[in-house]
């Protein structure tokens, strides 16, 4: 077993990507998905995750490759050529915030763009299906909105706390044997940012107190940032 395996690191083993290279590479649909199945699932050959996401095995064989260049997915023991299975390396990604180097600025965009689409489509297939879910599970979604006036530091603190209150099921996540039998795998979206345009009134000037070099924390595991 590979040191920096989720087995070996835990549910909370994370990855800081900070070369522009490996985020675009992490930054395609399909690699994002076989992440995140990686993560969720556990090791995986790249028959069985065709099968799970609809693509050719082939496919899937090429992008788990490309993972593994970037060292966010290994071969697992066991098996031989597509039947071999592979696991991911981290159960999250950190990307910061902030970065000087155009070049990697441009990849952080079209890393959080693809990664946006991919959430709404996420929401986009609930909507679709939810009419046709259980009651109950209608009545306990999450879904709304608020508009506040905060400054810097209550935004970063809003997140804080916000991250806080996911703490006691993250473990879940890598780990099956504490999931209750009843429980589904939940998408929990946090955006906070400031508003552009007519409601916001257009951008603040820019402060020099920026937090350059933290990490982005969206704890998705297929393929989202940390």
């Amino acid at each position: 077993m590979a040191e920096n395996s989720i087995a070996a690191g835990g549910p909370r083993s994370t990855k800081r990507i900070t070369d522009p290279k490996a985020l675009r590479a992490l930054a395609h649909p399909i690699r994002m998905s076989l992440i995140g199945l990686l993560r969720t699932e556990g090791p995986l050959t790249a028959t069985r995750a065709a099968e799970l996401l609809g693509e050719s095995s082939a496919s899937c064989s090429f992008h788990l490759r490309q993972l593994a260049k970037y060292g966010m997915a290994e071969e697992a023991p066991g098996g031989q050529g597509r039947e071999r299975p592979w696991q991911a390396t981290t159960m999250s990604t950190d990307v910061p915030y902030v970065a000087d180097d155009p070049d990697f600025a441009a990849a952080s965009g079209l890393f959080r763009s693809v990664l946006a689409e991919r959430y709404f489509e996420w929401l986009t297939r609930w909507l679709e299906e939810r009419p046709s879910e259980p009651a109950e599970w209608q009545r306990a979604e999450q879904f709304g909105d608020k508009l506040l006036y905060l400054t810097v530091s209550e935004l970063a603190e809003l997140g804080e706390k916000m991250r806080g209150l996911f703490e006691e099921y993250v473990d879940r996540t890598a780990r099956p044997e504490l999931r209750p039998e009843d429980s589904r795998l939940i998408s929990v979206l946090q955006f906070a940012f400031p508003m552009i345009g007519p409601f916001g009134g257009g951008a603040p000037a820019r402060s020099d107190t920026n937090r350059a070099g933290e990490p982005a924390r969206t704890d998705e595991p297929g393929g989202g940032a940390r």
